[in-house]
């Protein structure tokens, strides 16, 4: 099938998740909110770029938590014909002994300047397909490494097919945004091969030349591996024995990850220091870094874009403008946060029927409950900021975030946090809303006066939370750790906690933490409110000018894509 209706893609994008929108629940977290706001600033930019994701009939899942922080998980209902187009062609992947279809569902994504990027979410609830295979795109990150393997099929293989299917099985480059969908590598690698699909030096570089790698991972568990016998019954014997042939089958078992960086011409880190991280984990892999950024129209509070638009005219398709933020009156600046933090306030009383305190100090913290976040290392000492409340002024602390359904410490986290704030009732308010979704993190990123970010160094790849706060003039304090290495002046767009290079010492930080909230931070908010909304404005100055995904995408246009993909 030819879409004449859109032009042949330079690019393809494949992630196994891409946050579009709430109600297409394509997405967990991080990785898919990073990757929608890739495929808005390659529209912005006019690129022409597919990007290629699995359709989840049952979404990630809804969290509900109750008053003791025990959370549950109940499937997402939607119906995809009420937010996507279907497609009227289907490829089919062979696995598992059988063929399986697949088709592709569309979504637009249409640039500042109408141009138009395509998304594709591929789908084998089929009534051709038997129960099992139906199955495979029920809910992203479910199941077992069997049912893992076969999404990851689907994804790279049926996303090369798919692609065929619409006269775009040519496409220049193929970007795998992690490991998930490496094995499109196998496809493009028998397109080239002859009929015997023998791999050869000359297939292997003409795979090569079009792939491009990045790794968001700073930890070995977290890159996908299936062992061996499961590859070749998933896969058959034929692709797995490629695999064997080519060295991509090490002691025994497939790192998708390893497979990703051999095909790939460019591989990359998403940050400077988790590039230092990835070269250790990977030797001799010349792995560099672009640094991931958020898309700036997309998470600036309306309050904040209306006063950009006043001050910074053009800022939406050139987001290098924010640089000019400091003429912004401070003035100016702290209304528009004031009526962000009203649209905070809003949001949480009617999700929880709490009202909190327009004016007091709030710090917002929201990311996925997993243990090296360390969620609840802000309350590991309750009296220490009860102590700044009574001796500054009133505080709360928002906070949101899921743990995966089979991660139990993650949800013990949350559990843990609901039972350190019983310390604070009196003294600091607490809310946790459930349900972490784009909605919430556009109004608490945006709403806070403080961003708290506490993971465990160096476990933090990138971090996109803390762009989206100082793109709205909410400065961060944080770890020393993914971003904020490159983002942090310490008093100018925020502060920091510890050294990149200290070890980790929970109680130190924690220390740390109250120090700077308490000798510093709050004194500012509530004695010297103007120096405080500064710290924010440079925030948006030397933060929200670069870390974005206008100059993100441009950089990987100019140093991965080539170029001329990227028109001027």
């Amino acid at each position: 099938m030819n879409d004449d209706t859109l032009p042949a893609p330079a690019v393809a994008y494949f992630s196994m998740e891409i946050a579009l929108r709430d109600d297409i629940p394509s997405f967990s977290g991080g990785l898919g909110v990073l990757a929608g706001d890739h495929l808005r600033a390659a529209a912005d930019l006019g690129i022409d770029m597919v990007g290629v994701t699995l359709l989840y009939r049952q979404g990630y899942f809804r969290q509900r938590i109750d008053d003791a922080g025990r959370q549950t998980e109940e499937p997402v209902a939607w119906d995809p014909e009420t937010a996507l187009e279907p497609l009227d062609l289907k490829a089919t992947v062979h696995m598992s002994g059988r063929d399986v279809a697949v088709r592709p569902w569309r979504f637009v994504i249409r640039g500042a300047g109408g141009h138009a990027v395509p998304v594709l979410l591929l789908d084998t609830d089929l009534d051709t397909n038997d129960d099992e295979d139906r199955a495979i795109t029920d809910q992203l990150y479910g199941g077992d490494l069997d049912h893992r393997l076969r999404q990851e099929a689907v994804l790279g293989l049926g996303g090369m097919a798919v692609l065929e299917e619409l006269g775009w099985g040519t496409v220049p480059t193929l970007h795998m945004n992690e490991g998930h969908s490496a094995l499109l590598t196998l496809a493009a690698l028998r397109d080239t091969t002859g009929p015997d699909h023998k791999p050869n030096e000359e297939a292997v570089a003409a795979v090569r030349s079009r792939c491009v790698f990045t790794t968001h991972t700073p930890v070995p568990a977290g890159h996908d591996r299936f062992p061996e016998p499961l590859v070749r019954a998933v896969l058959g014997d034929p692709l797995a024995s490629e695999l064997g042939t080519l060295g991509c089958l090490s002691e025994g078992e497939l790192n998708m990850t390893r497979l990703g960086m051999f095909f790939a011409r460019f591989v990359n880190a998403v940050s400077v220091r988790h590039g230092e991280v990835s070269r250790s984990m990977f030797p001799g892999e010349p792995i560099r870094t672009v640094t991931n950024g958020v898309h700036g129209a997309t998470w600036v509070a309306p309050s904040v874009a209306e006063l950009f638009d006043r001050h910074l005219e053009g800022w939406r398709r050139n987001n290098a403008m924010l640089r000019s933020a400091l003429a912004i009156p401070l003035d100016e600046l702290q209304a528009a946060h004031d009526t962000a933090k009203t649209r905070l306030v809003d949001l949480v009383s009617q999700r929880t029927g709490v009202r909190l305190d327009p004016t007091a100090f709030t710090l917002g913290i929201a990311r996925r409950a997993a243990v090296y976040k360390r969620l609840d290392l802000l309350l590991r000492h309750p009296e220490r900021l009860r102590a700044v409340a009574d001796r500054f002024g009133p505080m709360q602390i928002v906070y949101s975030g899921k743990a995966h359904p089979r991660d139990d410490p993650g949800k013990d986290a949350i559990v843990r946090v609901h039972e350190q704030a019983k310390a604070l009732v009196g003294s600091v308010g607490f809310v946790y809303l459930e349900d972490y979704s784009l909605e919430v993190a556009k109004v608490l990123c945006a709403g806070a006066d403080l961003w708290v970010n506490t993971p465990i160094r160096p476990y933090e790849a990138s971090g996109t939370s803390g762009m989206k706060a100082a793109l709205n003039g909410v400065p961060s304090l944080s770890v020393l750790d993914g971003w904020w290495v490159e983002g942090e002046l310490e008093g100018v767009t925020g502060w920091s906690i510890g050294d990149r290079s200290d070890p980790v010492d929970d109680d130190a930080d924690a220390g740390e933490l109250y120090d700077k909230l308490g000798g510093v931070i709050a004194p500012l908010f509530f004695e010297q409110p103007s120096a405080f909304r500064d710290v924010g404005r440079f925030a948006i100055a030397l933060n929200g000018s670069y870390f974005n995904t206008e100059r993100m995408v441009r950089e990987y246009a100019t140093v991965a894509y080539g170029a001329s993909v990227c028109p001027p």
